[in-house]
């Protein structure tokens, strides 16, 4: 390093002798020029000098060529105007000035070609010389390449700042940039919008497919999610199926709604990978600063919030932040805070519903249903806490407790009734699941036979080989396994023709009504048919009226569920349920009412020769009630009654009063078909 100083400071106008001279006696002129040459010609560094105004006498020839503008060189001009600072270090061109004209030592200078000619990086160093008069001579110094040392540097930077697998930013850099445009909200006056998507269905094709296909779907996704996007925002991947747009560049939320239309469409659109097509979605939240938040922390977190909220409505759909959502989520945590705490507290307890059979008209069954004796708000529905629970992973814990409960009660009844317990599908998808179910039966000695597990149609949502893996555990286990719902969601009757189930549940939204509604009928119909042919029972769930005991029973079902056999009752009451003799006790209204639509709508009233317009108020699939009319018309008459362009309807007046009457119809009104046909002129719905 000495000999390195000797050579650098024994620079004059590049002479040989003079170089020979100043590295000492010891050199002699040609080794101290090979050494010079050896060290410029084959290292990366080389050697400069100025004269005493600071202009280049001496440049080492590699060097020198990518400083050369014209046929002159760069010798003769200042060492100020053919090199500039990298950029690294603000104002250090000012700096260097500084030091030449206060011939001060200087160090670790970051410079490139002024000229632009080259890429390259140096970094240099350099020290006053003097005469031999002790006068200042000029600036002698070296350099070396940094170029690689700084591209590995900026590559480095890159790949933290990215994501490894999409090449888009990640969640380090989408952090950092947030952070800053939102700290200079003040001074930009722009306001930022912040888009959280999550993909709708990405795991069933990470389940079915593989992670490698999930990979490439996910590079295709950040590839269409860029060019929907464009130049107005970043865009980022946060991790897994999250990705993230930071907009500054809109002009009102009715460009952002249009920009979340359009990703929705664009990600929705099929994919093809390896030959195979797959279509997925995607659900948006919106958030906005400074209109939802003043800082990044508090606009993720709100964005956050509008994105649960989209997925909660359906998903393949956008929300934007409202104050409603935090004060929802707000009361969640609370809920999810207080669920921690109340099966130790004891606030938990099951109550059991009665299944009766159709055939025997006796109680063949229970079906344990959970409460919640909240100590403030009293008892709660499992339809408000039984999601929270889903959410926040504490359904496993809560799931297991009402199996262990239900199977212990159970084990004590008088008769050999089964029993019927929930599976959510969160508890479906634990491996561990067969493992609790049997322990359950082991510890309280209940014939596998007796126990019933409900299993929704969501579970099937992802139509993978583990669903089917655990339905065949289950079922050897010896339990007997119930489709829960079916008719809503999901429907497939291909579940029923792959899984090992004993029995279908028929969604209470088809037996609700369906003495008044064909349709509801046709579709109970089918579903028992269906049944008988696989050998499975069938349960009509949500039976509240004691005319629908009939229908069910004459349809077929093996079974009914619901009000009309009473609401569920505590653990105590059902051994005497059970004991009791005879058939099982109905308990419901005796008729159940149709539907009624609320309108005002002229029609025309016909009774015998007389005909007048009326006002029809109320209208049911088997009745009408209306007004303003002059008619003398009693109980028990028959009447006809147009009620659209068309045939008249016949029908029986029933009653009589206060300037109304009401109609029974005939034969049962088909209402969506009659909402869909022309309106008459004077109809003004309410």
């Amino acid at each position: 390093m000495k000999l390195k100083s000797r050579l650098v400071s024994g620079l004059r106008n590049a002479r040989p002798g003079e170089i020979a001279e100043q590295a000492g006696p010891e050199l002699g002129d040609d080794l101290a020029i090979e050494l010079v040459r050896s060290f410029e010609g084959q290292g990366s560094g080389w050697f400069w000098r100025t004269d005493r105004t600071g202009r280049l006498v001496y440049i080492s020839a590699k060097v020198a060529k990518l400083l050369d503008e014209d046929e002159a060189g760069p010798l003769g001009r200042p060492l100020i105007e053919l090199l500039e600072m990298s950029g690294e270090v603000s104002g250090s061109e000012r700096t260097l000035n500084f030091y030449l004209n206060a011939r001060t030592s200087f160090s670790n200078f970051e410079v490139r070609a002024a000229n632009g000619s080259t890429d390259l990086i140096w970094c240099i160093w350099g020290r006053p010389l003097l005469d031999e008069s002790g006068e200042f001579a000029g600036f002698a110094g070296y350099g070396t390449d940094l170029t690689a040392e700084r591209r590995s540097d900026a590559e480095i930077k890159r790949l933290a700042l990215s994501d490894s697998l999409t090449g888009l930013a990640n969640r380090a850099r989408m952090r950092d940039q947030l952070a800053q445009m939102v700290s200079q909200l003040e001074i930009s006056k722009r306001p930022i919008a912040l888009f959280m998507l999550d993909l709708d269905r990405f795991k069933a094709v990470n389940d079915t497919l593989g992670h490698q296909t999930g990979d490439q779907l996910l590079k295709v996704v950040a590839q269409r999610l860029e060019r929907t996007v464009g130049t107005i925002g970043l865009v980022g991947r946060l991790g897994g199926d999250e990705f993230q747009v930071i907009l500054s560049k809109f002009n009102d939320e009715k460009q952002l709604e249009r920009l979340a239309d359009a990703i929705i469409v664009a990600l929705s659109q099929p994919y093809v990978l390896n030959g195979t097509s797959l279509s997925i979605g995607c659900s948006i939240g919106v958030a906005l600063a400074p209109n939802h938040a003043r800082d990044s922390e508090t606009l993720v977190r709100n964005a956050d919030l509008a994105l649960y909220a989209a997925k909660a409505s359906g998903r393949g759909a956008y929300c934007f932040f409202r104050d409603d959502l935090l004060t929802q989520a707000q009361t969640r945590k609370t809920v999810e805070d207080e669920l921690r705490a109340a099966r130790d507290k004891g606030q938990f307890r099951l109550v059991y519903q009665p299944v009766v059979s159709t055939a025997t008209k006796r109680v063949a069954g229970y079906e344990a249903l959970i409460r919640w004796d909240h100590p403030e708000h009293g008892p709660m529905s499992p339809a408000e806490f039984i999601p929270i629970a889903e959410d926040c992973g504490l359904i496993h814990s809560i799931g297991e407790w009402v199996l262990r409960t239900a199977c212990e009660e159970a084990a004590s009844w008088p008769v050999a009734a089964r029993i019927a317990v929930n599976v959510s599908p969160v508890q479906f998808m634990k491996p561990t699941l067969p493992a609790i179910v049997t322990n359950a039966l082991a510890q309280s000695g209940l014939d596998p036979d007796r126990l019933e597990l409900e299993i929704t149609e969501g579970v099937f949502l992802n139509g993978d080989q583990t669903t089917a893996d655990m339905l065949k555990t289950l079922k050897r286990a010896g339990v007997r396994l119930v489709l829960d719902d079916f008719g809503t969601g999901y429907s497939s009757l291909a579940y029923l023709k792959k899984a090992p189930f004993d029995k279908v549940k028929i969604d209470q939204s088809f037996v609700k009504g369906a003495s008044h509604d064909p349709h509801n009928v046709a579709i109970i119909k089918a579903v028992v048919a269906i049944a008988e042919t696989l050998e499975l029972e069938t349960t009509a769930e949500g039976v509240e009226t004691q005319d629908e005991i009939g229908l069910i029973t004459e349809l077929g079902c093996s079974h009914i569920q619901g009000w009309v056999y009473g609401k569920a009752v505590p653990p105590s009451e059902v051994p005497a349920q059970l004991a009791e003799l005879g058939e099982a006790k109905a308990v419901g209204r005796k008729i159940s009412r149709p539907p009624r639509q609320k309108l005002l709508r002229t029609a025309t009233l016909r009774a015998g020769s007389a005909r007048e317009p009326v006002r029809i108020r109320d209208i049911s699939v088997r009745g009408v009630m209306f007004d303003q009319f002059k008619l003398a018309i009693a109980p028990d008459q028959p009447v006809e009654i147009e009620i659209t362009e068309g045939p008249m309807v016949h029908g029986t007046v029933r009653w009589v009063r206060d300037g109304k009457a009401g109609v029974e119809l005939a034969e049962p009104l088909n209402l969506e078909a009659l909402a869909a046909r022309p309106k008459r002129p004077s109809i003004l719905r309410r």
